[in-house]
């Protein structure tokens, strides 16, 4: 299933295709794609997408520079900034945790961050710098603002939010710390925000969803499915809401990727995904990643698919 919208070229085919969406994504394709109509019959401006440059269950190579988006890697440092609401909404009593990708202080700490750290599969680099637009808007800039958009919505339904760092540590955490937040916090559910580094003309989102892995700290049977059920809400809502199409580069046009090289998803026990919400390397992508009112519904796309995953 794939989605073509203004300005967006049609997905790229890939070898060993195979459909990732399930039936849960099967009821939320319908009233994403009215909002797609929708969205082109008004002619809306706003509409676009990004991605990490991730090749499913693929491990990045060492060899790859460390502004891959993707390498959900990062350091260790401060107590995560946790913020509660008293408001009473749908989700009292509920806790997210909002995992922001690369604090935007770790390009000053680089021995720090390219310390190797075990998750489970293997042992990769701590965490990365990010990427950035031509411009050099960075991907940690970009993920603190959708962050604290996405606080604000999920605080007005009454959840309990949290934070794994918030900009206020000198850098990290490591992709393993990042994951022991959202278990410590017993989070019902957890989403790692991102922004992608791929090529030029290489565009859509894309939600990462943990594979099944069981391997040294690492077991994330328990996780899998309701995680793909997050994944699936969420890249639903994300259609609807933005107006943008899923990845023309990778998940055959699902918007779904499935990954078992991560640390933060191979090391969680609570429903996690990653959304790689745009390619800053792409011109377009980047055109709506740097707008306050496109960070906006951003937001709120993600929100309402947390919202949607924990009503049920």
């Amino acid at each position: 299933m794939s989605y073509v919208g203004p300005d967006f070229d049609p997905p790229q085919p890939r070898r060993n295709r195979r459909r990732t969406l399930t039936v849960a994504v099967a009821a939320l394709v319908p009233g994403a794609l009215l909002g797609w109509v929708m969205y082109e019959a008004l002619g809306t401006q706003g509409g676009g997408s990004g991605n990490a440059a991730v090749q499913p269950s693929s491990p990045p190579s060492d060899s790859v520079p460390t502004v891959s988006a993707t390498n959900d890697d990062k350091p260790p440092g401060p107590t995560p900034t946790a913020d509660s609401t008293s408001v009473s909404g749908p989700l009292q009593g509920k806790v997210v945790v909002i995992d922001p990708g690369h604090n935007p202080n770790n390009f000053q700490h680089t021995a720090e961050i390219n310390r190797k750290v075990n998750i489970g599969t293997n042992w990769k680099e701590c965490d990365t710098t990010g990427t950035s637009t031509n411009d050099g808007y960075t991907e940690a800039k970009f993920t603190l603002d959708v962050a604290h958009r996405l606080r604000t919505l999920l605080q007005q339904q009454g959840a309990t939010v949290k934070f794994t760092q918030d900009g206020d540590r000198s850098w990290g955490p490591c992709v393993d710390e990042r994951a022991k937040i959202g278990n410590k916090a017993d989070a019902d559910a957890v989403v790692s925000i991102h922004a992608d580094g791929a090529g030029a003309g290489q565009r859509g989102f894309h939600v990462i969803l943990p594979g099944e892995v069981d391997a040294g700290a690492a077991d994330t049977g328990p996780i899998v499915v309701p995680s793909r059920d997050l994944g699936e809400r969420i890249a639903g809502s994300f259609v609807r809401v933005t107006g943008n199409a899923p990845s023309n580069y990778v998940g055959d046009g699902t918007g779904l990727v499935t990954r078992k090289d991560l640390g933060g998803l191979n090391l969680s026990t609570v429903p996690k995904v990653f959304i790689e919400c745009g390619n800053m390397r792409d011109t377009k992508d980047a055109a709506l990643l740097t707008s306050d009112v496109w960070r906006q519904k951003a937001a709120r796309g993600i929100s309402e698919g947390i919202v949607s995953f924990l009503r049920g």
